[in-house]
């Protein structure tokens, strides 16, 4: 893929381990289970976004911006880490938070995330749910401009294509770090959502012939809306990658049972799971995605969806920053 063809400002901490999970492998009796941490990325808490902003702030500041605009939810992991990449590159940075949320307590609009975009900087709005957030958040730049900053605007999730070169990125670093170990993986699975993770990983394994089937857990769209997204996203960045030839749909793979009342919204089998890594394996989890990924991986495992022998590779997008706007879940241990 020759990745060095494209600007790169570095951000986080790679390789992230791969680390054989053996309590929880035994625990489940099922496939042999592997983590990639990207919760160790290390910006402001870590989580898989940093990979994406490595490539679209090098992309901004070969603009000539001085400002990042971005949009995702409220408890968004892609606005903090976006906070904290324009403080590191000291740059300003201006954020609307969507109101998907609103159930959770009063304490779900100040803590957490929404703490850290707080004491990085980052300017924020709330806006309530339905409105096309892209769009918002391009209105806000456009003011920003006519104010005569230079604003560069990163999608939500940082979804697009050269925000998803960072996980074709991700897609070489556990794929060499897998042959250095001799693990053969027989899949990969993940939270999916904004589709920039997914599509990476796609797109960058298939640039690669590396033939690794990554499934998706949707936390919000359902089945065949996510694969479409995946798949339009996934078939842009092989392109971007110099990748021959069309990428099929069935390399694309989603499930959307762990998606429960919707987005951001706690379910017992995502509180169950992260309990049970937790205890296990010591290692904590989110409630809006990886929670529910992980939630999804335990749940095939446990319908036979993997079998006793396989290596399966989750990949951990971080986000425990949200725990604290959740806490009360893991005390009552309902979603209720």
């Amino acid at each position: 893929m020759h990745l060095a063809r494209f600007p790169r400002y570095r951000l986080g901490h790679f390789p992230t381990p791969l680390e054989r999970l053996d309590r929880l492998s035994a625990f489940l009796g099922g496939p042999e289970i592997w983590m990639k941490r990207d919760d160790c990325t290390g910006l402001a808490s870590g989580g898989n976004k940093t990979r994406k902003l490595e490539f679209l702030l090098a992309d901004a500041l070969a603009q000539g911006a001085d400002t990042l605009v971005t949009q995702g939810a409220t408890q968004s992991n892609h606005v903090r880490q976006t906070a904290a990449a324009a403080a590191r590159a000291g740059l300003a940075c201006h954020a609307l938070l969507e109101r998907r949320v609103t159930n959770q307590g009063a304490d779900y609009e100040t803590a957490g995330n929404v703490l850290l975009d707080r004491m990085m900087d980052c300017h924020f709005d709330f806006r309530p749910e339905g409105l096309d957030m892209n769009a918002e958040g391009q209105a806000l730049a456009d003011e920003l401009r006519a104010q005569g900053r230079k604003p560069y605007f990163i999608p939500g999730g940082g979804s697009n294509p050269v925000g998803a070169l960072g996980y074709a990125a991700c897609a070489e670093e556990l794929v060499h770090q897998a042959d250095a170990q001799g693990l053969r993986i027989d899949a990969i699975v993940h939270a999916t959502g904004s589709a920039g993770t997914q599509a990476g990983l796609v797109a960058g394994l298939y640039a690669m012939n590396a033939p690794i089937p990554v499934t998706g857990i949707s936390v919000r769209a359902p089945r065949e809306r996510q694969i479409a997204n995946v798949h339009a996203l996934a078939a842009q960045t092989a392109e971007l990658l110099g990748a021959r030839g069309a990428l099929p749909r069935d390399l694309v793979d989603a499930h959307d049972d762990q998606v429960g009342p919707g987005y951001g919204q706690p379910t017992d089998g995502m509180v169950e799971a992260m309990l049970l890594l937790a205890r296990l394996e010591g290692i904590l989890l989110d409630p809006v995605y990886s929670g529910k990924g992980f939630a999804g991986l335990v749940a095939l495992i446990r319908a036979g969806g993997f079998r006793k022998g396989q290596r399966i590779v989750f990949v951990h997008t971080g986000g425990s920053a949200a725990l604290f706007a959740y806490g009360h879940l893991f005390n009552n241990q309902k979603a209720a």
